[in-house]
């Protein structure tokens, strides 16, 4: 018995008996609010458990002997696709024009519809025969371009491009370029038509008209929170055109999923400039993304919280829940009696 009388003296929830127990109204009213904050705070904590979190941790690059893939998605409503090309140079010395890799066209209509579709290898750069110094001027367009000495396909090349631009024809590039990873860049624009064929289509450099949106612009897959500052830029030019540079900083960043799946890709910065064109310039307006890389990568890591952690959380607010609700029921209960005796006592 001596055994049994010690262990009792150790319980810390004595019970009392059941007729010294008093129920009440506000005890009532106290318990059901406590219980519905209780079973709130089970919920958010569940859920809490539930989700995942992420953990950043930076480390020197050591990827070495690796394409770096650029997604491009661009359309430029104010120019054909048959003037467009894109161009990549690197710091290797790696230069390609007209690429042809993995990149598509879509002709749109003025209201931005697609009308047709190209593969980029057919952006033109049409060879033509060296020019004649004929000094006949002729308003007979036909015979104007056979002066110049152009060929029949760049001929054909120039009133095609010019009816498109009278229909407010546009265009949309986009597709995947693997380029070396090393700085460099790339720039669309319409240095793959001859000079001589260009200045026939728009007059002059600064009739080129390089208004562009981009839709997509990303150098890997996209991982869960990523954020592409370019996705979304509009820029829009109403009078004279000029020279868009992008400077982009890429971060190689390798994303960890909590099923230990490794997802390689890379996130980026940017700032951007405009140069005007001038009557003097030479150059023809284009879009530049001129890129380099850090040489620092970021891990993203999944993780999630540990079974201890949730039980260790949920005994924190429900204890703490059930503590404050009882102080309340007690404060309640003795404000209630302290107004209820003295009218008793009047009453007799």
């Amino acid at each position: 018995m001596g055994v049994k009388q010690a262990i009792k003296s150790l319980d810390a929830f004595p019970r009392a008996e059941e007729h010294l127990l008093q129920k009440t109204r506000s005890g009532a009213l106290v318990s059901v609010i406590g219980l519905g904050i209780m079973a709130t705070l089970f919920l958010h904590e569940l859920t809490y458990y539930l989700h995942t979190y992420t953990v950043h941790q930076m480390s020197v690059d050591l990827t070495r002997g690796q394409t770096l893939p650029i997604h491009i998605n661009v359309t430029f409503p104010s120019l054909a696709c048959d003037v467009l090309s894109v161009d990549a140079i690197d710091m290797s010395g790696k230069h390609e024009v007209d690429l042809d890799t993995n990149i598509w066209k879509l002709r749109l209509n003025s209201h931005g519809q697609i009308i047709g579709t190209e593969y980029l290898s057919d952006l033109v750069e049409k060879e033509h025969s060296h020019n004649h110094d004929d000094k006949d001027h002729n308003h007979d367009p036909e015979q104007k371009l056979h002066s110049h000495g152009f060929d029949e396909d760049a001929e054909n090349l120039i009133k095609k491009v010019k009816q498109a631009l009278t229909d407010g024809e546009g265009c949309r590039v986009y597709g995947v370029l693997d380029v070396q990873r090393v700085a460099g860049n790339f720039h669309i624009s319409v240095h793959g038509l001859n000079i001589m064929v260009a200045q026939m289509i728009f007059e002059g450099a600064k009739h080129v008209n390089v208004s562009h949106i981009i839709h997509d612009l990303s150098f890997g897959p996209k991982y869960p929170g990523i954020h592409n500052p370019l996705d979304g830029t509009a820029r829009i030019l109403h009078e004279s055109s000029g020279i868009f540079k992008y400077y982009i900083k890429i971060v190689p960043t390798e994303y960890r999923y909590i099923s230990k799946e490794v997802l390689p890709t890379n996130q980026f910065s940017v700032t951007e400039y405009f140069s005007p064109m001038n009557d003097f310039d030479r150059s023809w307006p284009a879009v530049y993304f001129l890129y380099d890389l850090s040489p620092i990568t970021v891990t993203i890591k999944e993780e999630k919280h540990s079974f201890l952690h949730f039980i260790t959380r949920l005994c924190a607010v429900l204890g703490g829940t059930f503590a404050v609700t009882g102080m309340l029921d007690r404060w309640m209960f003795r404000i209630m009696e302290a107004v209820t005796k003295p009218s008793a006592r009047s009453m007799r």
